[in-house]
């Protein structure tokens, strides 16, 4: 058996998300039957973030077994091939040791999250972006970024089916940055919560609006309870960016 890592674009509008499900496409079940077609192998896929339906990824990173080795751009150019129509693209294929695992490997994962802040709604974006009418006050935004930094319990901005252990995460960055008419919520952590990030993403538009102090942001962390949390954010605004490894 050869061990393969794959990375992964993919725009999330109309699959399920990255994890097998019976209501739809996956994009692991896509990858799973363009092995199949490729090579004869029913091989499973593993990835490193399990995204929500209507996510995307920048550079989701996956493993797979095969039963042959291949050169690495024909694996890329078969499984890119029996992909069509899905909007998934294998962007690299590299060889890597057996003990090489894309979740259990890894030791960072970069999100980021965009809100188109204009009053005119997106086109061309649409179902990428959290459109947002009102300005938003970035300073504000900022401010209460800040409170969620560093080693906490995350209560306030799990979602209640989260199966995780524990609530504690320790938030690496949470940075909030304006980039034209967008403002992009970039969040690094050695692993996060479910809708960990959405639900951040949901709070800080509330105090960019000024319907919260950014000290406002600090009490609902305290209260470890979601109720006391603003509201989860939409999906399409959500990016994997990037999955980090010990080189």
């Amino acid at each position: 058996m050869s061990r393969y890592r794959l990375t992964v674009e993919y725009d999330g509008t109309g699959l399920v998300g990255w994890q097998r499900q019976p209501n739809g496409l996956s994009v692991q079940e896509a990858l799973e039957t363009a092995v199949e077609k490729f090579c004869g192998d029913k091989a499973t896929v593993h990835g490193a973030g399990r995204t929500d339906a209507g996510v995307h990824a920048l550079a989701q990173v996956a493993h797979v077994d095969l039963s042959r080795v291949h050169p690495t751009d024909t694996i890329r150019s078969a499984l890119n091939h029996h992909l069509r129509p899905a909007t998934i693209s294998v962007l690299q294929v590299e060889t890597v040791p057996a003990d090489f695992h894309a979740r259990l490997s890894a030791i960072g994962r970069v999100y980021r999250y965009r809100i188109l802040n204009r009053r005119p709604p997106p086109m061309l974006d649409r179902m990428r972006v959290w459109h947002v009418a009102p300005p938003l006050d970035l300073a504000a935004m900022q401010a209460g970024a800040r409170h969620l930094i560093g080693r906490h319990d995350f209560s306030t901005f799990r979602d209640s089916l989260c199966q995780a252990k524990s609530p504690v995460r320790t938030l690496d960055a949470l940075d909030v940055v304006g980039a034209g008419e967008e403002i992009h919520i970039e969040a690094r952590a050695r692993s996060f919560l479910h809708h960990q990030v959405r639900n951040m993403a949901g709070t800080l538009k509330l105090v960019g609006l000024g319907q919260w102090s950014p000290d406002d942001v600090a009490t609902a962390l305290a209260a470890r309870d979601r109720r006391a949390g603003g509201p989860t954010a939409p999906a399409e605004g959500l990016y994997l960016v990037e999955i980090k490894y010990e080189r």
